[in-house]
């Protein structure tokens, strides 16, 4: 399972129109499912990015995490993270989960989100999005846990 954390000042996401998950300070994490991804990867991709430290402390290291500030937690679906692009000029996205495994797994690791910490928000699987993000600094990471883990 794959997530790409950014630290956001404010962010939230537009299906149709509409912004169906907002959060102020806190992290945008887009989310992926890989072929022979479980709950298992879910539930430790989940707690390394609650427990990620990429906010700063009073000395201005980032040395604080999401569970320490309190911050929004905004959940976006996001297959392509998986895509092969080793070769050619288009992705292959034979890594990602089959849609419907890929979609209960990121529906449990939100529920599990919303168990752990509050506020939650997500996208919508499958739904054409449109993804607003204020990036606070920047700060951008890419977390994976090996579906063989």
């Amino acid at each position: 399972m794959i997530a790409l954390l950014q630290r956001a000042a404010r962010a939230h996401v537009v299906v149709d129109g509409q912004t169906v998950g907002e959060i102020g300070a806190g992290l945008l994490v887009l989310l992926c499912a890989e072929r022979g991804d479980t709950m298992r990867q879910g539930e430790t991709l989940l707690a390394r990015m609650l427990a990620y430290r990429m906010f700063s402390d009073d000395a201005g290291r980032m040395n604080r995490s999401l569970t320490d500030t309190g911050g929004g937690l905004l959940l976006v679906p996001q297959f392509t993270l998986a895509a092969d692009t080793r070769s050619g000029l288009r992705p292959s996205f034979t890594p990602a989960a089959p849609p419907d495994e890929a979609r209960r797994l990121f529906d449990e690791v939100a529920a599990r989100a919303v168990a752990l910490h509050r506020p939650v928000a997500t996208g919508v699987f499958g739904a054409d999005m449109q993804v607003h993000l204020i990036n606070d600094g920047p700060v951008t990471f890419w977390l994976r846990v090996d579906p063989l883990q």
